[in-house]
Order: structure tokens, then sequence, then C-alpha cells
């Protein structure tokens, strides 16, 4: 979750709600300075570099990052004769982006006729994410979208007794679950494999991607469809989580200290798929600063 997608506080379906008497508009536009240093890539070289990024976010969508123009090398933006209406940003500009060797058609857009009270944007252009090669924070990619400052991810060991069944089997059983909390779901249980009968499970061919976890894996629970998954070389930040299983309550029955969980708000997510076709490895070795073309497809 973010500040204004999935069940953030600025999204259609927030799970929360402010406290206040006065009726709030149907949408709340939020921008803020990044205060990171944001760099693009495409075709193998750096078209932008800017420490004066302005984050975005949009009621339903994953934050979109403002450049200032003047920290865009200069003949990348071509201007085109396409003009769209942002419904509260106003008119939109479209450029193809041009690189050395090829073009991206509508690949970066600027909005040129915006209210008073959206100014900030004046001056800044944003580039479509699945168009560029790759945005950077200093030296290491970042995928999926721009980093949300909002979201975060904390993981807890715990002692709690947590019981897996299927079929009135035992799948798991452990005290030696940690627990991750992801700003706006439900707590996720992580099973270290040592407490989990494996012969109950069976690789299936599906495959997400957390643009703060990493690749996920599932598998099949006694004849049940991607009733869990893990994380095999999960991003440092949730290395914790690593190789570890969780379940799908509302597929399978998970009891933590003999109550069973069921699927609580915050618990459906919304799968994004993997960032513009991107190959395994690109992800797992997302540190890798040096410029190349990452055209291939997943």
């Amino acid at each position: 979750m973010g500040l204004s997608w999935q069940q953030g506080p600025l999204a259609p379906g927030a799970i929360g709600h402010f406290l206040t008497d006065q009726p709030l508009p149907d949408r709340l536009l939020f921008a803020e300075p990044a205060r990171r240093r944001m760099r693009i890539s495409f075709d193998d070289t750096w078209i932008a570099d800017s420490e004066q990024a302005i984050l975005l976010h949009e009621p339903g969508h994953y934050p979109v990052a403002y450049l200032p123009i003047e920290h865009v090398e200069e003949g990348v933006l071509l201007p085109t004769d396409r003009i769209t209406t942002h419904r509260d940003l106003g008119a939109t500009r479209w450029f193809t982006v041009a690189g050395p060797g090829r073009r991206g058609e509508r690949a970066a857009w600027t909005h040129t006729d915006l209210p008073e009270h959206a100014s900030v944007l004046a001056g800044h252009v944003a580039f479509a994410w699945r168009a560029m090669d790759g945005f950077y924070e200093e030296d290491e990619r970042i995928l999926g979208h721009a980093a949300d400052n909002y979201h975060r991810v904390d993981i807890r060991s715990s002692s709690r007794h947590l019981v897996v069944r299927a079929a009135g089997t035992t799948i798991a059983d452990t005290t030696g679950a940690v627990v991750l909390y992801e700003s706006g779901f439900a707590p996720r249980w992580y099973v270290p494999r040592t407490d989990v009968d494996e012969t109950a499970l069976t690789a299936t061919q599906t495959s997400t991607f957390c643009p703060y976890k990493g690749i996920a894996g599932y598998y099949s629970v006694a004849g049940i469809p991607d009733a869990a998954w893990f994380y095999r070389d999960a991003f440092p930040e949730a290395a914790r989580i690593d190789d570890r299983v969780s379940f799908e309550p509302d597929k399978i029955d998970v009891f933590l200290d003999g109550k069973q969980l069921g699927l609580e708000p915050g618990q459906t997510v919304i799968a994004h798929g993997l960032d513009r076709g991107l190959q395994p490895d690109e992800i797992l070795h997302r540190d890798d600063s040096g410029l190349h073309n990452t055209e291939g497809q997943q």
C-alpha cells in the first residue's frame, strides 16, 4: 500500500477514514519532493538525472515522478502533436523520447495548463515507466514504480503457535514463524521450511512481483491451487522471509494460537505482474547500475 493505491488513505478502496465532519473531495491528489536522486536510462544512455523530482500521488495509481525539464538531456524530448486532457491537471502534451539508436513514442509528458493549486508541477516532465530501460535511485535500480514514501515492510520474529491444515492433515506446525507487516495490508505469516511438510506442496506456474520484496513463486497445497507462496532470493529489505512459506487463509485452514484466520480487509492484493516484462535475472540483480538494454520479454 502507498498513499494513493491499494488500501491507502487517498485510494478509492481505503480501509481507514479521515476523522473530520467535513466532506472530502472525491479525489485528492498529493505532490511532494522525492528528496532522492533519480536517474533514468533509455537506449543505453542516461537521459535524466535530478535531485529535485516531485512525486505525484493520484488516487488509484502508483506514485509518478516528475523531473524538472532542465534536468533532462538536451535533444531527448521531441514534442508531438498529441495533447490530451488530465481530469485534474488539464492539458497534457506528449513527447517522443529519443535515444542514440531508437525512439520511444509517447513515452513522456508534461502538463501545460495547470491550475494554480498544482503549479508545483509546472516545468516538470514524467516518463512512462514501461517505456524506459530503467529508473534508478543513486546507483540502484528501482522496479515496478517510483518508490512510495508511505509504503514500508516490517518483519518481526514470533513465538506464537501457527498451524496449517488441509483436509484434516497438518501441513505446517511452528513456533518459529516471522510475521510481515506491510503498509495497509493484513499481517502475513511466513513459516520456516523445516516446519512444513513439503510433500504436500506442488509448485505451480504462478509468479507475481512485488517492488518491495521480489518475485514470488506459488504452491498448490493438497490439491488446492496457489494456496501458498514464497520468495526465493527476496530483496535485501525483505531477506528475513527468504525461502519461507506463507499460506493463504481463505484457501486453506490457518490457525494462530488456536484461532482460525480468515481473509481480512487489506489481504486482497491487486497483482500488477512483472514490471515491463522484466526477465527474472534483471529483478534479482537490480543493484547493477551499468547501462544495458532491457527489452527482453518475460
